[in-house]
C-alpha cells in the first residue's frame, strides 16, 4: 500500500511540474514580445535606443568618504575616483557634498542615480550576506542613513559611492530606496 501511494504521489508531482513548465516549451526565445518590443530591444543592445535605462549586472560598493578624503574641506569640484574610462567628481560646498557627477572619457557625461539606505553598504560582503556574529554592536549606529551616488560602467556593473547622511548637503532629496541586487 505504501509503495503504491508513494508512486502515485511522485507521478502527480512530476505531472504538475510538466504542466506548470509547459508554457516555456511552447514558445521560443523572445517570442512572447510583440514586434515593436523586439525592435526596441535590438536597438538598445547596439548602444542606440529610445532612452531606456540599462540594468546593472552587479553592484560595486565604494566608501565615498574615504575616497574624497581631505578634499571635503575645499569648496569646488574635485576628481575623487577613476574607474576604467569613468571619472567621478564630487561637488563640495562648505564642507558638504552638493552632488556627484561622472564623465566617460569617450562619451561625456554619464547619468547618476541617488540612493538611500539604512545599511552600511560600502562594507558589505560581495554576495551581500554578512554573519550577524561578525558585526560589532558598538560599530553600528542604528539611526544612520547612507546616501549613494551610482552609475553603470562599461561592463554593466553598477558602481555606487556611499556617504553618510551628515556629509550630504541636500540630504535624501531625490534619493530612491536602495534594494540590493543578488
Amino acid at each position: 500500500m505504501n509503495t503504491v501511494l508513494r508512486a502515485l504521489t511522485v507521478s502527480v508531482a512530476a505531472l504538475a511540474l510538466v504542466a506548470i513548465d509547459g508554457t516555456a516549451w511552447a514558445q521560443g526565445k523572445g517570442k512572447d514580445k510583440d514586434p515593436k518590443e523586439q525592435r526596441d530591444a535590438k536597438e538598445t543592445k547596439g548602444g542606440q535606443g529610445d532612452g531606456k535605462e540599462k540594468k546593472a549586472k552587479k553592484a560595486k560598493h565604494e566608501n565615498g568618504k574615504s575616497l574624497v578624503g581631505d578634499k571635503i574641506k575645499q569648496n569646488g569640484k574635485h576628481k575623487f575616483h577613476q574607474h576604467g574610462k569613468h571619472s567621478a567628481f564630487v561637488n563640495v560646498s562648505n564642507g558638504k557634498i552638493a552632488g556627484v557627477s561622472v564623465t566617460h572619457a569617450d562619451k561625456g557625461a554619464v547619468p547618476v542615480k541617488k540612493y538611500k539606505s539604512k545599511q552600511k553598504m560600502a562594507d558589505a560582503s560581495p554576495d551581500g550576506i554578512q554573519r550577524v556574529s561578525m558585526i560589532l554592536a558598538q560599530a553600528e549606529y542604528l539611526g544612520s542613513t547612507w546616501i549613494g551616488y551610482a552609475y553603470i560602467d562599461d561592463w554593466g556593473d553598477e558602481v555606487i559611492y556611499w556617504f553618510e547622511y551628515d556629509l550630504i548637503l541636500d540630504g535624501d532629496t531625490g534619493a530612491i530606496e536602495y534594494v540590493p541586487v543578488y
